[in-house]
């Protein structure tokens, strides 16, 4: 079982930046893979980055690509997410999640995230 919490969220401008912590704990942090996810009412639960057990491969949506970057800090159990030119469309409740561990490989599929924190909101005013 791996329990997660999130911090880092808050009100900020159009353009400006945040950095979301993601703080994991019931296993080692380098067996599993993690992801952020974030949830609107306008667009549901969308995928926004993933990180390998190692930190050595990422993924992002294509939205977020040259903006957002995520990493992850093993020897502490923490992952990040620093969001930087954040724009109203970004505004969303964040989730940290993290898979099994059970593959070599990573995705950008919820339901292969069955670990999953209670999220952080994040709004951003134009």
């Amino acid at each position: 079982q791996v329990q997660l919490v999130e911090s880092g969220g808050g009100l900020v401008q159009t353009g400006g930046s945040l950095k979301l912590s993601c703080v994991a704990s019931g296993r080692p942090s380098g067996s599993f893979a993690m992801a952020w996810f974030r949830q609107s009412p306008e667009k549901g639960r969308e995928f926004v980055a993933a990180v390998s057990k190692t930190g050595s491969s990422v993924l992002y949506e294509d939205s977020v690509k040259g903006r957002f970057t995520i990493s992850r800090d093993n020897a502490n159990n923490m992952m990040f997410l620093q969001m930087d030119s954040l724009k109203p469309e970004d505004t969303a409740v964040y989730y940290c999640a993290a898979d099994r561990g059970s593959n070599w490989y990573f995705t950008r599929v919820e339901d292969d995230y069955p670990y999953w924190g209670q999220g952080t909101q994040v709004t951003v005013t134009s």
